[in-house]
């Protein structure tokens, strides 16, 4: 028995009530021990996120394969859970205790952790429940988070078998650090940003009077961190720049302090950059750091001016002056400008004003590339520190083969130029943060300093000789621990049945963006201790923009709210828009409207599935096709059949946009308008049987796209022995019927070329027409015979006659070799409609062309705003094409 729908389609009535009908009868995972297994794994939002817009692209995305596998009947495990976020989750809690005038510092290391774990009680479940509203069929029966108990120790243990296989190491190396949080960052939290500065230019006096061969006693370099120049340590020249040659290895000053240095040939240094001399400080800059050891200056021995908070200290050589220390860096930048300035060693940067006077400045303004910390918000600051390391290149080497042998798959293809020029120049990988929430990293020390690291404290005593040890206080990147996620969630160190039966992975769905912070590690890890690869195929997504192509930002004010999306259009209008617009290789541009266009379509479904509940067509009990004699019913089933193929062959190739489009066409164009219209007024058993099954049919098909809404119209077109979740995916088990094709498609072809000729010579649709073919084809022949009372409803023709037209005005109609005449005499002023077509062309083709001379123009093209491009050649295309179709018009009256 069907369930009547509503006359209006609400989204928000079935949401809630199917996702948690389908959650609370484990329908997301339904035991299939013998099936197929198909495995995703959930790229973990952190524990402190909500909902963004990238959010539900990826989930999406995945929810879409997930459904489709399940449906095809296969084991399809969706692994779930959340990151732990080290950083953000103490910047959490540490603003909750601030709010209170708290701080973490009044609590022990203990007792802190302790009260993260209460905010995650309290409130880090926020992004779960946000996904259960976008419809995400994940496995929350086995929801896991980065800090479970058994995670932790598959974390651990990864760290101390790199440790003891030389692949983690403790070393001095230059990081990202935040001087706010007084933590190392990775690459992914920096972000940069344009700042208003200076440029620099000083001269370093040459030492023991040694000049160059123009006679000048010093060297000029510029910069834009004047006050890094307390730990100068070299003056780098490239080696084929003949003003510098030959004081190459001499000494040069320190302008302030005194301190001598080398000058050092390096290709770092430009000749056609500046004054083609860079002075080096390598405890306070990435490339210096590089150019120091090339000198051969070793990490242990670079000076370090700045402490964890960036004010300036005392360095190893003891040399900086009293008046610096303590200051903040930017205050210590001012006054090395100022001393600098006192002593003559400035070389100011002229101007002229309007009047032509020159006026002198201590610095040139430029526009400078300033790394931010995402979190702290500060200026970040290259520092020199000890920290863990993981020996990337090690890992690296088989994670590349995977994907030139084929083991791994990227799609699209085009992204592993990328990967390969990534990974083949990949640097170790700083892996300790300065936190207390996270994994706490399983080394400890004994009072020498000799490191022991072990699973844990009993080990370390253990290799220690019972020696009294600390334990480091750092904690382990987040992105180290996520880099486990495709096996540890499956239960590995231990070798369970799930990791047995769901390892490798079939498909890890990612934004690009994390290509090389999460996709690559889990790469390396996988391959390194699973001895396969972490998934056969990796999805690259891109990014969703606004609706101009800018990167969305709270700070642009252009940022996108799903759940707002979700509210006013439903969550499967916002599914389809992500799968629809989703096409590989290209950002997702956001467009409200079209969002609104596919709650239409779900709209246009619904109808249509109440059209059917009107005249007594319910739901089918047959997976394969039912026997049909009619050839609109033969057309519909074949016409399934072939979306059913398109629909798959999109799948296998991960094309998204393909999959919408196919499906969004056939229910909207094929079902929607033209099966429905063909068979009102002919519901006799054979079409009710073929409509309730194609219907079937096609809530299968659209149902890992628009979960929602298919799951309540299987079950309102009557009872059934499953839900639509755990449907069997359509097998039609029949091929394309080419006659009834031929038929079909011929009456559907003269339908719309008499639509859209009368609305080109101003008919109204409704009139009723006579038409006239002399010669028909066998199509034509067959298909006007069958189908009269089709062809007078939707074509509106009283009569077609095999004959010759009577003479007088008459417009044609082409149906491939069929022509045919319909007589306008009475029905239309041939004159006028002829003169209104000539006018409205002739002006169509005046704005075309003016169009194209503007485009032909390359200072129009090179030079104008894209904007503005971009809508010329929209209306040139608007314009030809209505030049073109006015053309066409005419010649129907002809």
């Amino acid at each position: 028995m069907s369930t009547e729908l509503d006359k209006t389609f609400d989204p928000a009535s079935i949401e809630a009530k199917w996702y948690s009908h389908w959650e609370g009868n484990g329908l997301f995972r339904p035991e299939r021990p013998d099936a197929t297994p198909f495995t995703i794994v959930n790229p973990p939002p952190n524990v402190t996120g909500s909902l963004h817009i990238g959010h539900a692209l990826d989930n999406t995305l995945q929810d879409i394969m997930i459904r489709y596998e399940r449906l095809r009947g296969k084991d399809a495990l969706w692994v779930v859970g959340t990151d732990h976020a080290g950083i953000a989750t103490q910047m959490v809690v540490e603003r909750q205790l601030e709010a209170r005038q708290d701080k973490r510092t009044n609590y022990t290391r203990e007792e802190f952790v302790d009260k993260v774990w209460e905010w995650k009680a309290e409130s880090g479940g926020q992004i779960t429940r946000q996904l259960r509203r976008l419809g995400c069929s994940m496995d929350w029966s086995r929801e896991q988070f980065t800090m479970d108990e058994h995670f932790t120790r598959a974390v651990l243990k990864v760290f101390v078998d790199l440790y003891n296989e030389g692949l983690i190491y403790r070393d001095k190396r230059l990081v990202n650090w935040d001087p706010k949080l007084k933590t190392a960052i990775s690459d992914l939290e920096v972000e940069t940003r344009e700042v208003q500065g200076g440029f620099w230019h000083f001269k370093y006096p040459l030492a023991d009077g040694v000049t160059l061969d123009d006679g000048r006693d010093h060297i000029v370099v510029a910069t834009t961190r004047p006050e890094t120049m307390l730990a100068d340590m070299a003056v780098a020249v490239n080696a084929d720049d003949a003003r510098y040659r030959s004081v190459i290895g001499k000494d040069i000053l320190q302008p302030i302090t005194g301190r001598r240095f080398k000058v050092v040939a390096d290709e770092h240094a430009d000749p056609e950059l500046g004054s083609g001399a860079v002075k080096i400080t390598p405890g306070h800059d990435f490339n210096d750091f590089e150019v120091g050891k090339r000198a051969g200056i070793k990490p242990a021995d670079m000076l370090n001016m700045l402490d964890a908070e960036a004010r300036v200290v005392q360095t190893a050589d003891g040399l900086i002056p009293d008046e610096f220390l303590g200051l903040d860096r930017f205050d210590a930048r001012a006054l090395v400008v100022q001393r600098m300035k006192e002593q003559g060693f400035l070389i100011p940067h002229v101007t002229k004003n309007k009047d032509g006077e020159e006026q002198e400045h201590n610095a040139e303004p430029r526009t400078i590339q300033t790394p931010f910390g995402d979190r702290g918000g500060v200026v970040i600051e290259p520092w020199l520190t000890d920290q863990w390391y993981v020996d990337a290149a090690t890992l690296a080497a088989p994670a590349m083969e995977a994907v030139r042998s084929g083991a791994i798959e990227i799609v699209p293809k085009t992204w592993e130029k990328t990967y390969f020029n990534w990974m083949e120049n990949i640097q170790p990988w700083c892996v300790s943060r300065q936190l207390w929430w996270g994994h706490r990293i399983p080394a400890w020390y004994d009072a020498d300093g000799t490191v022991y690291v072990a699973e844990t404290e009993d080990e370390a005593q253990t290799l220690a000789g019972n020696k009294a040890l600390t334990r480091d206080e750092d904690v382990l990147d987040t992105w180290f621990s996520s880099a486990l996620w495709p096996f540890a969630t499956l239960g590995w160190p231990d070798r369970t049945d799930l990791l047995q039966k769901h390892y490798p992975n079939d498909l890890l769905v990612s934004g690009f963006d994390i290509l090389f912070f999460w996709d690559a590690r889990m790469a390396m890890q996988g391959i390194h201790f699973m001895k396969d690869v972490p998934w056969r195929r990796l999805y690259l997504h891109g990014l969703v923009r606004a609706a101009d192509g800018q990167k969305m930002s709270k700070s642009k004010g252009n940022v996108v709210d799903p759940l707002g999306l979700i509210d006013q259009y439903g969550a499967d209008a916002l599914r389809f828009f992500m799968a629809a617009m989703e096409s590989q290789g290209r950002d997702v541009k956001m467009d409200e409207k079209r969002v609104e266009g596919y709650r239409n379509f779900a709209t246009k479904l619904w109808n249509a599935t109440r059209f059917c509940q009107a005249n007594g067509i319910t739901g089918s009990d047959t997976l394969a096709a039912p026997a049909a004699t009619l050839a609109v019913n033969r057309w519909i089933i074949g016409e399934v059949a072939g979306t059913l193929a398109a629909l798959d062959t999109a799948m296998a190739d991960l094309r998204f946009d393909a999959a919408a489009n196919t499906i969004y066409h056939f229910v909207w164009d094929t079902f929607c308008d033209w099966y429905i219209e063909l068979i009102k007024g002919n519901f006799d058993a054979e079409t009710k049987a073929v409509a309730g099954w194609v219907l079937d049919q096609i809530l299968v098909m659209l149902h890992p796209f628009m979960p929602f809404i298919t799951e309540e119209l299987w079950h309102a077109q009557g009872e059934r022995a499953y839900e639509l979740i755990l449907a069997k995916w359509p097998d039609p088990r029949a091929t394309i019927d080419a006659a009834a094709k031929a038929e079909v498609e011929w009456l559907i072809a003269l339908t719309s070329n008499l639509r859209t000729a009368k609305n080109e010579l101003g008919i109204a649709p409704g009139a009723k027409l006579d038409a006239y073919l002399e010669t028909p084809g066998e199509t034509a022949k067959t298909a006007i015979a069958r189908n009269p009372a089709a062809i007078e409803r939707l074509a509106r023709l009283s009569a077609i006659r095999f004959e010759a037209a009577p003479p007088g005005a008459a417009m044609q109609i082409g149906m491939g070799a069929d022509v045919f005449v319909i007589p306008l005499e009475g029905v239309i002023d041939i004159a006028a409609e002829k003169a209104r077509l000539e006018k409205a062309q002739a002006a169509s083709e005046k704005e075309r062309d003016s169009l194209a001379k503007r485009l032909e123009n390359p200072s129009f093209v090179e030079k104008a705003k894209p904007e503005a491009v971009e809508k010329a050649r929209a209306d040139h295309a608007h314009h030809a094409a209505e030049a073109e179709r006015l053309a066409a018009a005419l010649a129907r009256l002809g």
